[in-house]
């Protein structure tokens, strides 16, 4: 056993898979004890918040100020502001009204401010322009209203006696706040879904369940396909002539198909990711059944397998002490992929719409589900879908990988 072991633990193939799987594991278990918030509470109010630190404005009023002289802060002010396409817009727009293209800088604010707070008016009619890019142009200037200001920003609130607006802060354009000293700060490194939901803390959720679907799965197809092709392959005569009938048959019918089909039949309200998990475990046995049918033929009329049967063990303790053993590491193999396979038809599952409940947990094809409901690919909010990807990725690649490198440890054929 410890010789099996150094020898699977010196393949290079099988560290990578397994250090990625259990780097997966780690951040599964350990996150949910450092963030313990339900995957699907609702933290914001919009959609897809984009990735980053978002500090209570609120709490940043009485936060102690610090004065920063920065040398590029008014330009970052100014270009948060004003995007490289509302310059090339701008100077369309001016350009249209008569100003030479020549006289035009957009690389020089100042002076593009400048021509455009003393040329645009919102009342001329510019030829050809649709009443969309009017709007545009009406909500750019609004946003330029005194960006070039340097005067205190105002902070001022109602006095519950005279009704009337008080001052209560002034904030100046060099005053800055230290993150550690405002009361509540939160960072999303993937932002917010569709429904305003941290996508980090559903997506580390969700690899758990996704996790315990494929393993669930895996287990119950690698006992069945175990089962039926020790039996079928020992046996022989009528029993194995059932048993392939009856493979050959589900071989016939398109797996996910059927999968379709019985989770449909199932209903939405009963579908639980432990539903789901077993679904998938009565509906993928087949390619195990029929490896390790092949397997035991291959065995049965081995010397050792003879030699016990002359000493009078039943059929059942010479498959599980004289075959079994001799087919434990395929066996292993064979589990691993179909935990893989089991992650991969929930994703598919779920995608259409028919995955487990969507008010209990999430899954990683759920979110894939959601992503697309809400058209997140369209709208660029990669956040929303792309780490879902790499992590079904990730954990398949990993899988695969762990499998290989086991082939090669126990494959003659392969054997370095």
């Amino acid at each position: 056993m410890k010789h099996t072991l150094r020898q699977v633990f010196r393949s290079g193939k099988f560290i990578i898979g397994f250090s990625i799987f259990v780097a997966i594991l780690l951040i599964v278990f350990l996150y949910p004890l450092i963030i313990p918030d339900p995957p699907l509470a609702i933290i914001a109010q919009g959609t897809f918040f984009p990735p980053g630190i978002y500090v209570s404005a609120y709490d940043t009023i009485d936060a102690p100020k610090y004065m920063l002289r920065l040398p590029n802060a008014a330009a970052n002010r100014i270009a948060s502001k004003l995007s490289n396409s509302d310059r090339l817009a701008m100077r369309d727009w001016l350009v249209m009204n008569g100003i030479p293209e020549e006289e035009i800088d957009i690389e020089d604010i100042a002076l593009l401010l400048d021509l455009w707070i003393n040329t645009y008016n919102p009342t001329i009619r510019v030829p050809g322009m649709t009443n969309a890019q009017r709007n545009y142009f009406v909500r750019l200037n609004n946003s330029l209203q005194g960006l070039l200001s340097t005067e205190d920003a105002i902070v001022a609130a109602k006095n519950p006696e005279t009704g009337d607006l008080e001052e209560r802060k002034a904030i100046a354009p060099p005053d800055y706040v230290n993150v550690s000293q405002v009361a509540n700060v939160r960072f999303l490194p993937l932002g917010t879904d569709n429904f305003g939901r941290d996508v980090l803390t559903q997506l580390v959720a969700a690899t758990r369940v996704s996790l315990q679907i494929g393993f669930i799965a895996g287990v119950i197809a690698t006992l069945i396909g175990l089962s039926l092709g020790l039996s079928a392959g020992y046996i022989g005569g009528l029993v194995d002539d059932i048993i392939m009938f009856f493979t050959n048959l589900f071989t016939v019918i398109p797996g996910f198909v059927l999968l379709i089909l019985i989770s449909f039949s199932i209903g939405q309200e009963r579908r639980g990711a432990v539903t789901v998990a077993v679904v998938i475990g009565f509906t993928s046995w087949v390619w195990t059944t029929r490896a390790v049918r092949a397997q035991v033929v291959s065995l049965r009329n081995r010397d050792h397998v003879n030699l016990s049967k002359l000493s009078g063990h039943s059929i059942v303790h010479i498959i599980l002490a004289d075959i079994l053993p001799y087919i434990a590491s395929y066996v292993v193999m064979a589990l691993i992929l179909q935990i893989s396979s089991g992650i991969l038809a929930e994703a598919g599952l779920s995608i259409l719409g028919l995955g487990p409940r969507t008010t209990e947990t999430p899954t990683l094809g759920l979110m894939m589900n959601w992503a697309m409901i809400y058209q997140a690919h369209v709208l660029g909010k990669w956040w929303a879908y792309f780490p879902v990807l790499v992590t079904i990725a990730l954990i398949t690649f990993s899988m695969n990988l762990m499998n290989t490198g086991l082939d090669q440890v126990f494959n003659p054929a392969l054997r370095e």
